[in-house]
């Protein structure tokens, strides 16, 4: 193998299609279609020679070889990331700013803002929090430089960076979850959290009322916790405190929803936001979202 040489990219479709168990996730993970992700990983195994996926079984299972090559995957991976993250240009004291709604801030952000902050320590960030709708608007006009949300209908552009279950929600000595009708605490009217909620809860026939709304997620919490309402969030949000409702409640289930990453294309956006929107693109769509192991002809073949 020495003539040879293995594509980044391809690398990045392997380690996702893994970590996800699905090339599905992988594509929509990378922004590329699932034939591309199915043949960057059939150009992996034709440079290796040797299968990376055992095709004789009906679950996503590597080979020895498979395995083999994920470890040095990653470790390649890492390397170019630090690389490229100590040889960019390094920006002085210059400003960002970045969308995102509460919920995400509080719960899925601060690690990776911490890694970022410790790499450019020079680049200041401000956060502005809103919800989804109104921070793609301030992207498009150029207010904000980038911008993670969630997938709302109508909304174009993005790159998809992760999914994110949503649960019911309520406190963990209160009984709402058994009134009748169901008393929710609701993000405002448009909010894909909010529709999802509602269509699970006619579906199934359950009476419903709204106890309370709120744009926040502390006012969302709040109404859980003293036991007002319940409300729906994603899994991140489960604090103590708070509690997923037994099953005797026959609350519905609820699907996952989708985060997009936006980056302003005003002209005043800065080097410093693409390094801020590379940043995250890298670290959430390196973030395992679904450990389940999908049927490996559907996923790869």
């Amino acid at each position: 193998m020495s003539s040879t040489y293995l594509d980044i990219r391809a690398m990045r479709a392997f380690v996702l299609t893994v970590e996800t168990g699905s090339v599905t996730e992988a594509s929509r993970r990378m922004g590329r279609t699932q034939s591309a992700i199915t043949q960057q990983i059939q150009k992996l195994e034709q440079l290796i020679g040797k299968p990376l996926f055992d095709d004789t079984r009906r679950i996503l299972e590597l080979t020895e070889a498979g395995t083999i090559f994920l470890s040095h995957a990653k470790q390649i991976l890492r390397q170019q990331d630090e690389c490229m993250a100590q040889l960019a240009p390094k920006v002085i004291e210059e400003k960002i700013v970045l969308g995102v709604p509460d919920l995400y801030a509080a719960f899925i952000l601060p690690p990776i803002l911490s890694a970022f902050r410790r790499d450019y320590p020079r680049i200041r960030i401000e956060l502005c929090c809103a919800l989804s709708r109104p921070l793609v608007a301030r992207v498009k006009e150029g207010s904000v430089d980038v911008a993670l949300v969630t997938r709302m209908n109508g909304f174009t552009g993005g790159q998809v960076v992760g999914r994110e279950q949503l649960i019911w929600l309520t406190g963990a000595t209160s009984s709402a979850h058994f009134e009748d009708p169901l008393p929710m605490a609701l993000l405002p009217p448009g909010n894909i959290y909010r529709d999802y909620a509602i269509e699970a809860l006619d579906r199934a026939g359950r009476n419903w009322s709204v106890a309370c709304v709120s744009d926040s997620v502390s006012g969302l919490h709040t109404a859980a916790l003293c036991g007002i309402a319940v409300t729906v969030l994603i899994e991140s949000a489960l604090v103590p405190g708070l509690r997923q409702p037994p099953a005797a409640a026959h609350l519905p289930a609820l699907p996952m929803v989708d985060l997009l990453l936006y980056r302003s294309a005003v002209e005043r956006s800065s080097s410093a936001a693409d390094m801020l929107y590379q940043y995250l693109l890298t670290h959430l769509s390196l973030s395992p979202v679904n450990a389940n192991q999908k049927n490996l002809k559907s996923a790869t073949r």
